[in-house]
């Protein structure tokens, strides 16, 4: 039996993070001073490649699900602070996102390298959760060209999945 896959673009709507800022692929924007944590964290999403999205899971009763995921949240000097996400249906974390759109996106600033010494835990190297909404793209958007394009740059590699 031959399986079907459609990949959907996704989305996390964030409280607080919706103002644009500029940033650049993976450590080309300074780091901005720890006082000002929004622009901390516009940072640390600008420069992760990666995070865990957790979903409510209906194949598990309504369990927390959390998946390792690649994202990007602009192209060089257009980061949005919205992180984009390309997914496809065999996997649970966009099948729980069509049914329950409640999501979270961890991230933190160990793999970026500046730690130093640091243990993850260490209240010194960054992490966030960012709470909201995933959301399906309308295929012919505006925006669904800019997520592509955003994480085409990010992720080479997915572009001959889509």
């Amino acid at each position: 039996m031959k399986s079907k896959c459609f990949y959907c673009f996704l989305f996390l709507i964030f409280l607080g993070l919706q103002d644009c800022c500029e940033g650049r692929l993976l450590l080309a924007s300074p780091k901005p001073d720890r006082d000002n944590a929004a622009g901390y964290a516009r940072w640390l999403v600008s420069q992760s490649s990666w995070g865990i999205l957790s979903t409510i899971s209906m194949e598990l009763g309504g369990s927390p699900f959390g998946n390792v995921v690649s994202f990007s949240d602009g192209v060089v000097d257009k980061s949005t602070g919205i992180p984009y996400f390309y997914l496809t249906t065999l996997d649970p974390t966009a099948r729980n996102a069509l049914k329950d759109h409640r999501s979270s996106l961890t991230i933190s600033e160990y793999p970026l390298g500046t730690c130093g010494n640091a243990d993850p835990e260490n209240p010194v190297c960054a992490k966030i959760t960012l709470t909201g909404k995933l959301v399906l793209l309308d295929a012919n958007s505006k925006e669904t060209k800019f997520a592509q394009t955003a994480l085409f740059t990010k992720h080479p590699e997915m572009k001959g999945n889509s």
